[in-house]
């Protein structure tokens, strides 16, 4: 028999024998009524569980990490109110199922088969993933493994303190509401985990509101490698700013009464706290799973022998609250229930079509109070002196700038966020001004991790607010990209577009910058970003298209609720001239607020026919210094901004290079896996017949005088250009 079937028979062996674990005597506020509906929650998982295994092995069933050993959840759940936004650990079915006891209309057991047989009617993912979640429940829908739920679960509880000296438009979260985000032993020793602990001591040493509750379900086991014994109270129970409790999650009445004190505290306090509670792990990791291959049988039955169901009987008897009859009554009803339930799930529809599977890839829109931009008298107290200064041409950095205020006075709800953004105005001075403009509630300063900046973002947009995070370079990006690929990019499609976490991710990027150091300050690459479905990439050439666009981000994210990614081009920050020295053909005016230029429109600057340069960023600068020899030569070139790289404009490309002899791709990216590769299989499907590119170089960037050797030049495009087209009309 398997350990499942093991652990099933032992309960109904042991429960009419009266054989049950020994242990300490209820105590505690937990109520008969709230003790037995934890039970039941138990009883509940447990049958799940075990009929997960029975799905899968028939077919029917696709999923089966389960929650046996965890039940001690459910206690948890009634200590907390069904408001407070739970990130929970893929264990909790417990916890899940006693808060669906708490909120009427709710039916756990169908909802959860819905979901173990990948039924298109399963209420939290449409039959796209076996997850824990409830729009109803409070209770966002978690893939992670490794604990990268934490940085966001932190930017919610941060939100809570945040909504209530600015309380968003489209808020969920009440103002006296907690977060709670649990995660396994092994999953606290990750380093996503440890960046979120880092930095909600490192918030709550400074006494800001966070009102988080960190649960740590310790089993003592992460697949098959050992927890140190003793090793999470050792590492948690004295860091400074986190408060530390401790339950034995065997024990309900133990597990409800810290847990309630654990909540009121964190609460009361607006403090995080860290709740340790010992859980056990049944049945090894997964149904496929045999635990008996890496621990030895005594092992395995020791800790089988601790059944948290049957200390519960015990303890509900010893309370007075039910018999162990009545006990191994609801255990073998709860799983008559779930049979006939299962028989019914697995008739249910699934997806069958891409069309189905990508349905929930872009979320709803949601209705916005109308906004007719910022008020003339605000513009004038903010923009001050700047005012006149509009009136001429500027620098890209410098019209980035008053796009964010004029859009920060537009949108209270547009919080920005990251290291520098602040008191120093940017690394770049992009941001200067913006806190005496709008204060530190809106322009925060975090610590130095891009994965707690892109999980206060991520947190901070499932409260309504509009986060504009930004990371100092590109290359910072790449340690945290699984924020934006795994938890910000997922959460619509795995909540079927019932939670979103809209934003607009600044990044200051590309290369071309001049003595600065290769590969961190000059960095090229973005397929990392073009492979995200759903995400939005915008990257400007020039100032004027930076504030334009800007602002279709922005409504992007405030209105269509859109993931969106601002790629600002470094070497144009400060960009002013084209030609020559002092000539300033690169400067722009500040274009009027109500400009904007929408998703998939590209730029074209001429109508020649004899070549269509298709590039952007500091593609496009080049190949406007090109265009003279160009000319010079004979050929007629026009110049072609694609601007949005994901998705790629594919009709307006097509309606762009239309009627040109010749399309040359100009990526300053690199030749493998760069945009160029996506754009040359784009333009052969729609039949350009001559098509050429000129992308950067396989390699990393350098230091010095060769910091562009190996992108795209002047020179390089010019010689590209005369090779595709032969040098003449």
């Amino acid at each position: 028999m398997d350990r499942a079937t093991i652990v099933h028979e032992n309960f109904l062996r042991r429960v009419p024998a009266r054989d049950l674990p020994a242990g300490r005597p209820p105590s505690g506020p937990m109520t008969a009524e709230e003790a037995v509906a934890g039970y039941r929650a138990g009883c509940l998982t447990r049958a799940l569980d075990l009929k997960s295994r029975a799905m899968q092995r028939a077919g029917q069933g696709f999923y089966t990490i389960g929650s046996s050993g965890h039940e001690g959840m459910a206690a948890v759940a009634l200590a907390l109110r069904p408001t407070d936004m739970a990130f929970l650990h893929y264990r909790d079915a417990a916890f899940q199922i006693a808060r669906a006891g708490q909120v009427p209309g709710q039916n756990p057991a169908w909802d959860m088969l819905l979901s173990f047989a990948a039924s298109s009617e399963d209420p939290i993912s449409g039959g796209r993933h076996k997850v824990l979640g409830s729009r109803a429940l409070m209770i966002p829908p978690q893939t992670s493994t490794i604990a990268s739920h934490l940085p966001k679960a932190l930017g919610a509880a941060y939100a809570i303190g945040a909504a209530r000296r600015h309380r968003p438009e489209h808020a969920i979260l009440p103002d006296d509401g907690i977060v709670l985000c649990s995660f396994g032993d092994a999953s606290a020793n990750h380093s996503t985990a440890q960046g979120a602990f880092n930095a909600a001591q490192w918030t709550s040493y400074q006494s800001f509101p966070l009102p988080l509750l960190f649960v740590c379900e310790d089993n003592g086991i992460g697949i098959s490698t050992k927890t140190p014994r003793g090793w999470i109270e050792a590492t948690f129970a004295n860091r400074p700013g986190l408060r530390y409790f401790k339950a034995d999650g065997l024990d309900l009445y133990d597990t409800f009464s810290v847990a309630a004190e654990a909540a009121a505290w964190v609460r009361h306090r607006r403090k995080p706290a860290f709740l340790h509670l010992r859980t056990l792990r049944l049945y090894g990791h997964a149904g496929a799973d045999v635990p008996t291959t890496y621990l030895s049988r005594q092992e395995v039955e020791a800790e089988e022998a601790q059944d948290p169901l049957l200390h519960s009987v015990r303890l509900l008897a010893e309370a007075g609250a039910l018999s162990p009859g009545e006990a191994l009554d609801i255990y073998t009803e709860t799983a008559e229930r779930v049979d006939r339930v299962a028989a019914e799930a697995v008739t249910r529809p699934r997806l069958h079509d891409a069309a189905g599977v990508m349905a929930a890839l872009v979320p709803p829109p949601r209705p916005c109070r109308p906004t007719n931009g910022p008020a003339a008298e605000a513009r004038t107290a903010a923009f001050g002196g700047d005012m006149k200064a509009m009136a001429e041409p500027q620098i890209m950095s410098r019209l980035i700038n008053w796009a964010l205020t004029d859009l920060m006075l537009a949108h209270p709800e547009i919080v920005m966020m990251g290291e520098d953004v602040g008191r120093k105005g940017g690394v770049y001075g992009v941001t200067q001004k913006l806190i005496q403009r709008f204060g530190p509630d809106r322009m925060i300063d975090t610590l130095l991790d891009e994965q707690s900046i892109l999980g206060l973002a991520i947190g901070m947009a499932q409260n309504g607010f509009v986060p504009m995070p930004e990371i100092q370079f590109l290359a910072y990006l790449h340690n945290a990209e699984d924020q934006i690929r795994g938890e910000a990019a997922t959460l619509p499609f795995f909540s079927n577009g019932q939670f979103t976490n809209p934003m607009v991710l600044r990044i200051a990027g590309l290369g071309y910058q001049k003595g600065f150091g290769g590969h961190f300050h000059n960095d090229n690459s973005v397929a990392v970003l073009r492979d995200i479905p759903g995400l939005i990439l915008a990257v400007p050439s020039d100032g004027a298209d930076a504030a334009r666009m800007l602002r279709e981000c922005v409504r992007l994210a405030r209105e269509e609720q859109r993931l969106v990614v601002f790629l600002e081009p470094i070497a144009l920050y400060p960009m002013r001239d084209l030609h020559e020295e002092k000539d300033g053909l690169w400067m722009r005016r500040y274009p009027p607020p109500d400009e904007v230029i929408a998703l998939g429109e590209v730029g074209v600057d001429g109508d020649g026919a004899d070549l269509a340069i298709v590039s952007f960023g500091n593609g496009i600068h080049l190949s406007h210094q090109a265009r003279p020899a160009l000319a010079a030569a004979g050929i007629a070139t026009r110049i072609v901004d694609l601007r949005w790289l994901s998705p790629l404009p594919a009709e307006a490309l097509a309606r762009a290079v239309a009627g040109c002899r010749n399309v040359l791709v100009v990526d300053e990216t690199r030749r493998s896996g760069g945009v160029a590769e996506a754009l040359m299989a784009l333009f052969h499907e729609q039949g350009v017949p001559r098509l050429a590119r000129l992308t950067a170089e396989d390699s990393f960037i350098a230091t010095g005088p060769a910091y562009a050797a190996t992108m795209p030049s002047r020179d390089g495009i010019t010689a590209a250009a005369l090779a595709l087209t032969g040098g003449r009309t």
